[in-house]
């Protein structure tokens, strides 16, 4: 049993993470989104209670990523499946977060069923200086929009150095790999051209991308976006036959990432230097018997309440102010 809180502190490391929380809805409708599942009446029985469970579940999690290797909490937490302002703001304020001065960007977008990304940040080690969101173009086959998440770009100073943060969640598998594919090259362009932007303005620009992408590093969507744009993916060399992020179908898949650009390895003074990256795969985060044992400890399967965290463990990335 790992002991997290026995870790020295090391004021010079900075977690930065990334967490699908798997539907993070709060309990009441909202008539613009299909949030219909979850409401205390629906079949899932989203109750007051289950809520915050999950709440607990997650703020506790949340604090431990890191923390081995850091001594404390994350920097900054890229966070997908939020319904909305109050469920972040619900989620910082709980029991394991709340004594740490967090704060969060947060902007609702058109997906359908109502789930955003937001970036939640420690305002000890960041400052926020822009924030915006980008729109990704889709249609179906029939042509019609189809409204996906946002792509979240967070602009500040973590541990006073300049660096863009994009919180991604990209279009899912759900109707097949290959017919979907298209969707998540048009997001990879798309996060292209923000990272093209933000080095037109400030070509020596620190960048960090993250998200749930929905495919593989050795994914078309994600190669092609490392090597365009001269990035690193320290999530290459983290997935095998036994280990990922998600588990579907009986295998495993890392959809969950963080990259960044290669002048995070410049060891120049006051600069950030990438230290290290892995998934969160503590096994309190893991369902503990059965034919899915080791998997993800879910907070449904199908319309069940199994009472877990999320069906994605998270990934973090650590870096160290020199």
């Amino acid at each position: 049993m790992t002991n997290f809180d026995d870790a020295e502190v090391r004021p010079e490391l900075h977690t930065t993470a990334f967490y699908n929380l798997e539907n993070l809805f709060d309990i009441y409708e909202n008539k613009h989104t299909n949030d219909n599942d979850f409401l205390p009446i629906s079949k899932k029985k989203w109750t007051p209670k289950r809520y915050e469970n999950k709440l607990r579940k997650l703020s506790y999690a949340i604090s431990k990523i890191g923390r081995v290797e850091t001594g404390k909490p994350p920097a900054l937490i890229g966070l997908a499946e939020v319904e909305n302002t109050v469920t972040v703001k619900d989620l910082i304020n709980y029991n394991h977060l709340k004594n740490y001065n967090y704060d969060f960007v947060h902007f609702d977008s058109p997906d359908e069923r109502g789930i955003d990304v937001a970036l939640v940040y420690n305002q000890d080690i960041f400052e926020v200086t822009h924030s915006e969101t980008f729109n990704i173009a889709l249609f179906d086959d029939d042509g019609t929009p189809d409204y996906t998440r946002d792509i979240l770009l967070v602009s500040g100073k973590l541990d006073k150095v300049p660096v863009h943060v994009l919180v991604n969640h990209w279009s899912s598998r759900r109707e097949g790999q290959r017919e979907t594919e298209a969707k998540r090259m048009a997001a990879s362009n798309r996060a292209g051209e923000i990272i093209e932007k933000l080095r037109q303005k400030t070509p020596e620009a620190k960048i960090i991308i993250m998200g749930d992408f929905n495919d593989d590093p050795s994914s078309n969507s994600i190669k092609s976006l490392v090597n365009e744009y001269n990035l690193y993916n320290p999530m290459e060399t983290l997935r095998s036959f036994s280990r990922g992020t998600t588990y579907h179908k009986r295998q495993w898949n890392l959809f969950d990432q963080i990259l960044v650009s290669t002048n995070f390895f410049e060891n120049t003074p006051d600069s950030l230097e990438f230290e290290t990256a892995n998934i969160f795969d503590a096994d309190f985060l893991k369902q503990f018997s059965g034919k899915f044992k080791g998997t993800p400890f879910r907070t449904y399967v199908g319309k069940k309440y199994h009472g877990g965290y999320s069906d994605h463990f998270p990934v973090y990335a650590i870096f160290k102010k020199n």
